[in-house]
């Protein structure tokens, strides 16, 4: 598991013009929060969703919550302004909406590294539109400081003049790719949101969609599906015994100088080693993370 992996099963919008949303993100269980001053902030609220999210960073209580901050996009009236406002905020990314190609991150980077703002500060993409799908691999390699990829199924449904149905069917050309692009990359990826907030079940099989389309975890609009997205992304304590028994009897086979693993009458090779000490070192996170929640 790369260095800078952790734990994303939940990751949860916040409105920046909202200040107890922003003050009740601190006593949330959600492993990521994403700041919002694009979709979520009406454009007269714009400048003071900034001022908002910045005083809120400053003050901190976050704790071990990832803090991403999402920007208006550069051709937008805000896009620049937020940048070089957010650029030293304290947050470990800056989200970018609508991202179609490299150059658009460079730009952004340029704008921060400007503005002052650290040399490893995150950056984030929307992956959202015909382009940015078909442009994926040209922004995972943009910058080393590429982290993830957040899909925006919303936008991308709009762009696509396709539905919004059940089983997704519409969008998993676009999920797929995604996907993959982000793991040939080494980065994270999101799986875009559920609109209906009344269809719990609908929500559940989609977060299940999500892990099995390979997905770190879900991206939220609703504190009330935190739980949830938590429990889908989250590593079961079978997974979990089953990963220590996976390690232990591949130890003890090289310790007795055997070639062959066998547990439970199944083969057990390096791939099943490397993953089950994946889900063990996410386990172990998950648990650092829920205890410094509470």
């Amino acid at each position: 598991m790369p260095a800078s992996a952790r734990p994303r099963r939940s990751v949860l919008y916040m409105p920046g013009s909202n200040p107890r949303a922003l003050e009740k993100g601190r006593t949330l269980s959600a492993d990521v929060l994403i700041l919002d001053l694009e979709d979520a902030v009406a454009p007269d609220a714009k400048a003071a969703a900034r001022t908002n999210i910045a005083a809120a960073l400053a003050e901190g209580g976050y704790g071990k919550r990832e803090i991403l901050v999402r920007v208006n996009a550069l051709d937008a009236p805000w896009g620049r302004e937020d940048l070089s406002d957010l650029a030293s905020c304290g947050a470990d990314g800056i989200l970018l909406p609508k991202v179609e190609s490299a150059d658009a991150v460079r730009k952004a980077l340029s704008i921060l590294d400007a503005a002052g703002g650290p040399a490893d500060l995150a950056i984030w993409c929307m992956i959202e539109t015909p382009m940015g799908v078909l442009h994926a691999e040209e922004i995972a390699a943009a910058s080393p400081r590429m982290a993830g990829f957040v899909m925006g199924t919303s936008d991308l449904a709009k762009e696509l003049h396709c539905l919004h149905t059940p089983q997704r069917l519409p969008f998993m050309t676009s999920l797929n790719h995604v996907v993959l692009v982000a793991r040939a990359y080494g980065l994270a990826a999101l799986d875009g949101v559920h609109l209906d907030l009344s269809d719990d079940q609908g929500f559940t099989e989609s977060c299940q969609q999500g892990l099995e389309l390979g997905f770190d975890g879900k991206t939220l609009i609703h504190p009330k599906t935190i739980d949830q997205a938590n429990q889908t992304f989250g590593p079961n304590a079978q997974e979990v015994e089953s990963s220590k028994e996976i390690i232990a009897a591949f130890e003890e086979a090289q310790s007795a100088g055997k070639g062959v693993v066998v547990l439970n009458g199944k083969l057990v090779e390096n791939l099943h080693v490397e993953n089950a000490r994946r889900i063990l070192t996410l386990a172990q996170m998950i648990e650092d993370l829920s205890t410094e929640k509470e």
